[in-house]
This record gives C-alpha cells, sequence and structure tokens, in this order.
C-alpha cells in the first residue's frame, strides 16, 4: 500500500517539475489550476482511487510541528523592511486599506446583516465563516498565511477545498479584469481628477555575497526545532516565527532573500500535499450564495482603495498593483504592473512580499473578531 509520504514527494515532485515544464498545454493548466490547487487535489484522487482514509496520519502532526512553522519564518524572513522606503507612504497606504477591508468586510456583513437567511443558514448552520479567515489569508498573505489560519479556525477539509476552488477562479477573472484596469489608468486619473503620476524610486538590487542557501536552510530549520522544543501553543509559535523571521532578514547583512521566498514557495505546496491527504472527495460542496458574497467583498476591496486613493491623491495605477499584491501574490503583481510600467515590477515584488508577512496577523485578527460575533 502506498504510503502517505510517498505519495506526499509524488506530489511535490511532480507539480514542482510540471510548474517548470515549457511546454503550451501544461503552461495552460496551470494558468487555471496553480499548483498550489494540484497539490491539494492530486493526494485526494489518489486517496480516493484507492479508497484509503490517510486523515489521521502521523504526517499530518509532523506538518503542523515542522512544515507549517518552516514556511513561516521562510517566507517572513524574505521581506527587507528598508525595500518598502522606495515604494513610498501613500502607495503602501493604498495597499494597508486593501488589506484593511479584505480583513474587516466579512465582520461588516454579519453585523449588518445577522438576520437574513445568508448568515442563520450559510455561514452559520453549514459552517462557512469558518471558510472566511483562510480566504483572509489567501488574498492578502498567500497560500502560507491560508494554511496557517485554516488550521487556527479549524476550517473542515470540505468547506476548504470548496473556498480554494472559489478563490482559484475568482483570482483568476480577477486577474484579467486588472490587467485591463491598470492599461486604463491614465484616463482614470483623468476622470477621477488625480494629478499624482510620479514615478517612485529605484529599489537597489541586493549586491554582494549572501548566506551559503545550506546554512541559511540550516539556521531556519534549527529555529523552528527550537521552537517546538520550548512553545505549545501553535498560535504563540506563528506568531514568534513570524517576528524572528523579519529579524533575520533586517538584522543579518548578509541574509538570503532569494533562498528564503525559494524555500518558502516549496514548502507550501509539501503543505498542501499532505494536506490533501485529509480531504474527503465525496464531501465537496459548492454553495452559490457564498460564491456571490466573494464577489461583493472582492469588488468592495478594489472600489474601497480607489477612494483612498482619490483622497491621497495617488496614481491610479497602483490600486490594480496593490489589489494584485494582496490577492494575486507574487507572480502575478509584476506581471500586471509591467502591463503599465516596467520599472515599478521590483516595487510590486515588495508589495506583494509584504502581503505574505501580514496576512496572517489580518486573518487572525478576522477570527477573533468573528468569534466575538458568534460568541456574542
Amino acid at each position: 500500500m502506498l504510503t502517505p509520504w510517498l505519495i506526499s514527494t509524488f506530489t511535490v515532485i511532480a507539480v514542482y517539475f510540471l510548474d517548470r515544464w515549457e511546454n503550451k498545454h501544461v503552461k495552460s493548466l496551470f494558468d487555471w489550476v496553480p499548483a498550489i490547487l494540484l497539490a491539494y487535489l492530486i493526494p485526494a484522487i489518489i486517496s480516493y482511487v484507492l479508497d484509503v482514509d490517510y486523515s489521521q496520519a502521523i504526517i499530518h502532526d509532523f506538518s503542523k510541528d515542522y512544515f507549517i512553522p518552516l514556511a513561516i519564518v521562510a517566507v517572513m524572513s524574505s521581506l527587507s523592511i528598508g525595500q518598502l522606503k522606495a515604494i513610498g507612504f501613500k502607495p503602501i497606504v493604498v495597499f494597508a486599506s486593501g488589506s484593511l477591508f479584505i480583513a474587516i468586510f466579512p465582520v461588516i456583513v454579519l453585523l449588518l446583516f445577522f438576520d437574513s437567511e445568508f448568515i442563520s443558514t450559510t455561514m452559520m448552520s453549514e459552517g462557512y465563516w469558518k471558510g472566511i479567515p483562510p480566504i483572509v489569508g489567501s488574498w492578502i498573505g498567500g497560500s502560507t498565511s491560508q494554511l496557517v489560519l485554516k488550521e487556527l479556525v479549524e476550517c473542515p477539509e470540505n468547506i476548504f477545498l470548496t473556498v480554494l476552488v472559489m478563490d482559484n477562479i475568482l483570482v483568476n477573472v480577477w486577474t484579467i479584469l486588472m490587467f485591463q484596469t491598470i492599461k486604463k489608468s491614465s484616463r482614470l486619473n483623468t476622470w477621477i481628477k488625480i494629478s499624482d503620476v510620479a514615478i517612485p524610486e529605484d529599489i537597489r538590487v541586493e549586491k554582494g555575497s549572501k548566506i551559503n542557501p545550506w546554512v541559511s536552510g540550516l539556521i531556519l530549520l534549527s529555529i523552528v526545532v527550537l521552537s517546538n522544543f520550548l512553545i505549545e501553543s501553535f498560535v504563540i509559535k506563528v506568531v514568534l516565527l513570524s517576528f524572528v523571521g523579519l529579524a533575520l532578514s533586517n538584522f543579518i547583512a548578509k541574509w538570503n532573500f532569494k533562498f528564503a521566498l525559494k524555500a518558502g514557495s516549496i514548502l507550501i505546496i509539501v503543505v498542501m500535499a499532505i494536506l490533501g491527504l485529509k480531504l474527503q472527495l465525496n464531501a465537496l460542496g459548492f454553495d452559490i450564495p457564498f460564491l456571490g458574497f466573494l464577489v461583493i467583498w472582492l469588488i468592495g476591496h478594489f472600489i474601497f482603495m480607489v477612494l483612498i486613493a482619490k483622497l491621497l491623491n495617488v496614481n491610479m495605477a497602483w490600486v490594480p498593483i496593490a489589489s494584485m499584491a494582496n490577492v494575486g501574490g507574487i507572480a502575478t503583481a509584476p506581471a500586471v504592473t509591467a502591463a503599465y510600467e516596467k520599472k515599478w515590477m521590483p516595487h510590486a515584488i515588495v508589495l506583494a512580499i509584504l502581503s505574505m508577512a501580514t496576512g496572517t496577523f489580518w486573518g487572525m485578527l478576522t477570527i477573533y473578531l468573528l468569534r466575538n460575533y458568534f460568541a456574542g
């Protein structure tokens, strides 16, 4: 019988190399089914075909103790706070306002429409409110935050897969819309009467030798092992490892940012492959009212940033850039930015990394507010 470790290893290797295969059909597949979703589905499909339940396998405890913490500290250590200065204060405020809206909008909806059928049935009875924090994590922090918040809120696997599928559909459509929006930024500046068209200063490329990747990896692993030895609470561990990651990237002059980001992206695929072993495909559902709620949520996020951009007189191009840095992530944000100004691509990458670094904390705020709501 195939072991959970073997299935997970096969999945990670297959997804990793398929994602890098320069074949137009494979590339087309990954345009619509990203590596993160494929890594989640392959183990589930294998489990379904073999008719074996791996949901209680010991590999899940190992992932929670090592792989998820490693992904957190790796991603956080890829952010250099000094690089944020090159972007400027106002674009960062636009970006942060988009994050804020994503984090608190669901709570506002619950408070305003608490007696509606959608809240009482979909959110409460069917438990879809537990799918909200993973979406917050996905739209702000990306896959790492999504996985951490899924664990923190204890989102059921069937709801989590539904969220992943809906999220994937919406993000693909949203990326196309943001490509079109940023191309019309100059026209929108004129229409909304925004005069700012300034180009931010160049981000300085990191030069000089960096810590050897093997040494960097050993440092990250040692930190996680030590945290498991000293800290029992998963939440406290997440918070402390996030700050430790930031400390590594900003206080060690020769820290290997490139390796940290690469390691984090691979670890995310590993975690998803293991998580897919828990999934029961026959439990998958698709809730139309919840999808409609997500659409309104995403459109509201964009409109709110437009209002902030108008208030601060910020070039409208920063709105789709900030939205993609939040919702799309480190791959799509610079791609969308290049459609307007290629010199801004490094700035989009830094915003996307900032999103990855803060997503878990925004999601923890959402969980805190939601739990207070349901407790009340």
